[in-house]
Order: structure tokens, then C-alpha cells, then sequence
């Protein structure tokens, strides 16, 4: 049996903007505390993404107190402030791929900073405790719900599931192109696609569906330069079907806190 553990823990407070790693952080019923709790919306109030506004990527978040700071990466005196306690405003529904969630809006001076960014008009709306998203149901184990992320509470990825594709790469790419949750060392590459169970601290995390990977990929989180890799290599040796896959999309039971170093006891019974 290999020793797993924890190694990074990432947060992505906004859907699509970049996200930043934390030594610990709690589990909560969808997901990590924080994590995709916001997103962009058009005047649709249809999510925004990297896939077709690269410029999303030079976003970058970091929690501050009670607050959530958003700067433009190169320029870090170009910021806004959005406060962790929302308070209720205006409320409105959201789009998300297949489904309609309840959100908050935010005030017109932190829409109109997103939408002078990015040049599209656009707001920003945060998804309350009370907005409840179910997973894809063919996938479900009990009703589990989750936050504005593409579908799951969690992504996983093996630090061996990369340095295999890094070995295949002219340049080796950071974890960053593939927005996990959770990486963790040990083991060989893609020891996360056999598991059917695993604990964390008692919270029992179950992969469910690998994780089909996007343009979003292909984007440099530095400059939002875009190319080809990792998606023309991955397509050699980690294609199903017309799809590319990467990573394990996770389901769990249970609260508590996760940290840096913490152990992944595999369980497939």
C-alpha cells in the first residue's frame, strides 16, 4: 500500500479567476469553505468563463479578513474589495451549464469594475447557503449538492499524474492549468482513477467521474497566452471517447478541516 498525502489545497472564491493555495481549510456540505462561491454573469445571467474570455485568468483572488480582494495580476494596485457577508440587495437566478441557482448580486461599483476589465458588461453574484445545486443525478450517492463549480464539490489530481505529462511536455506545465481542489503525492500516475473510496480526517471522499478537460487548459494562468499543450499531448494516451481526461471529480460525506500533509487512507470496499 503507498503512502499518500495531502500536498496543495486550492480555493477558487470566483468561478474562473485565479484561485490560491492554503496550508489548511474546512469542508463544508458543498464543498471547500469559500470555493466558487461567486461567479460572472452576461446580461443573460449566464456564467462567464476562461473558455471564451481569456483575460479572466490575469484575475487573481485573496481572501482578506472579511474580505475577498480581486486585483489584475500585473498590476496589483488595480483591485476591488467584495465583502465576505454579503449583504441581500437584489436577487436574481444564475446560469450554470444545465442549471438555474439563486444568487445575490453584487453593488453596482464592483460590476462595473469587472465589466470596465474585462469589456463586457457583466455583474458579479455570490450563491447563498440557501441556494441549494444538486450534482448530475447519475452520479449522486445522496442528493449531494455543490457550489458554482462545473458540476462536483471537489477535483483531485496525483502530483505523479502531472510529472507523468511533464515528462511528455517540451515544457513542463504548473497544476494551475488543471484547477484542482486537492493534489496529493504517492503512488503511481492516475492511482486516483481506481479508487472508489478514500478518508481525509474521517470525511469520506468518493470519485465519481473523471474529469473531462477544456481550452482552459491550454491558457497560461501567468498571461493568458494560449497554445495547444497539455490537451494535444494528453489526447495520446488519456482519451475516452472525443473527450480528454484529467483528474477526478470527488463527492464526500462529512465535515472538518483538511491540511497540508494530512493522509489519504484508500479504502475500496
Amino acid at each position: 500500500m503507498s503512502n499518500y498525502h495531502v500536498s496543495e489545497i486550492y480555493i477558487y472564491p470566483i468561478k474562473s479567476l485565479g484561485g490560491f493555495s492554503v496550508e489548511s481549510t474546512e469542508v463544508t456540505d458543498r464543498g471547500f469553505k469559500h470555493d466558487r462561491r461567486w461567479m460572472l454573469v452576461d446580461n443573460n445571467n449566464s456564467f462567464l468563463s476562461q473558455r471564451k474570455h481569456k483575460q479572466m485568468s490575469l484575475l487573481q483572488t485573496e481572501l482578506c479578513g472579511s474580505k475577498l480582494k480581486v486585483f489584475v495580476k500585473n498590476y496589483p494596485n488595480d483591485k476591488i474589495e467584495i465583502p465576505l457577508e454579503q449583504e441581500i440587495k437584489k436577487t436574481s437566478k444564475a446560469i450554470v451549464w444545465d442549471d438555474e441557482v439563486n444568487v445575490i448580486e453584487s453593488s453596482e461599483k464592483i460590476n462595473e469594475w469587472f465589466s470596465e476589465y474585462l469589456n463586457i458588461e457583466c455583474k458579479l453574484v455570490y450563491m447563498p447557503d440557501d441556494s441549494r445545486r444538486k450534482v448530475d443525478q447519475r452520479f449522486a450517492n445522496n442528493n449531494e449538492i455543490t457550489n458554482l463549480s462545473d458540476g462536483y464539490p471537489f477535483l483531485i489530481i496525483g502530483q505523479e499524474s502531472l510529472n507523468l505529462l511533464n515528462s511528455k511536455l517540451d515544457e513542463p506545465l504548473p497544476i494551475n492549468r488543471f484547477r484542482p481542489n486537492l493534489v496529493f503525492t504517492g503512488g503511481l500516475p492516475h492511482d486516483e482513477d481506481t479508487w472508489k473510496k478514500f478518508l481525509i480526517n474521517e470525511i469520506v471522499f468518493k470519485p465519481v467521474k473523471p474529469c473531462a478537460r477544456c481550452v482552459i487548459t491550454t491558457i497560461d494562468q501567468r498571461n493568458a497566452n494560449q497554445g495547444i499543450e497539455p490537451l494535444k499531448t494528453l489526447a495520446t494516451y488519456r482519451s475516452v471517447g472525443n473527450k480528454v481526461m484529467f483528474g477526478m471529480n470527488l463527492l464526500h460525506e462529512g465535515n472538518g478541516i483538511i491540511k497540508i500533509g494530512d493522509v489519504l487512507k484508500i479504502s475500496n470496499n
